[in-house]
């Protein structure tokens, strides 16, 4: 089970040995939706590889991208909403081939219940997402949009450790909330100044 190799959980094999013995591990593929909006929540899902992209869809169905849930991590609002019997306020995405480990809610209470270090894991990704939300509404109240593409672009070329990114400029309009044609235009300004180098479906930092 790979929740042993997970730095998360290494000083706590108790809290391992729950999660493998309540959890069912399931494999996706880039592109699946693990979670709607407006869905209730019946499981946690505990990233073991891969990554998974967190949106927000506004009433008019423009995205935008809030984190991204690495291995060792799991959705602060999955388990927000599960544990009061809410429904999901964001639609968490695949971004590459992915293995989960889901977590039913009425376990992930017993845990929250038996289990202090659970619960300090639960409070440090609660911190980092808050984090990370106030990061996204900084870049969105006072960035331009240049600037917050190029940031997009340099983090998921850390997150993969490539700096070739493999990306349609309609994805990167969605994970931005804007339009695709503002996307190209300011990509092709980059390029031009020698930021980076387009290609078919990728972009590589220079």
């Amino acid at each position: 089970m790979e929740l042993d190799n997970l730095v998360e959980f290494k000083s706590s094999p108790e809290v391992r040995k729950k999660l493998s013995a309540y959890g069912i591990v399931k494999k996706f593929s880039e592109g699946d939706i693990i979670l709607n909006e407006n869905a209730y929540i019946r499981a946690i899902p505990i990233v073991l590889s891969g990554c998974i992209g967190v949106m927000r869809t506004d009433d008019d169905g423009r995205e935008i991208l809030l984190y991204y849930i690495n291995p060792g991590e799991s959705c602060i609002m999955s388990f927000l909403g599960g544990i009061h019997n809410d429904t999901s306020k964001v639609k968490a995405i695949v971004e590459e081939e992915t293995e989960i480990i889901f977590i039913p809610i009425d376990k992930v209470n017993l845990l929250i219940k038996e289990y202090p270090e659970w619960l300090d894991y639960i409070f440090r990704l609660y911190h980092k997402r808050f984090e990370e939300l106030l990061e996204v509404v900084n870049d969105v109240a006072f960035k331009k949009m240049d600037e917050r593409l190029l940031n997009f672009i340099k983090k998921r070329c850390e997150l993969t450790k490539n700096k070739t990114l493999q990306i349609t400029h309609e994805h990167l309009a969605n994970e931005l909330g804007t339009a695709r044609v503002v996307v190209s235009r300011l990509l092709k300004q980059m390029e031009d100044r020698g930021l980076l180098k387009l290609g078919r479906n990728k972009i590589s930092l220079v």
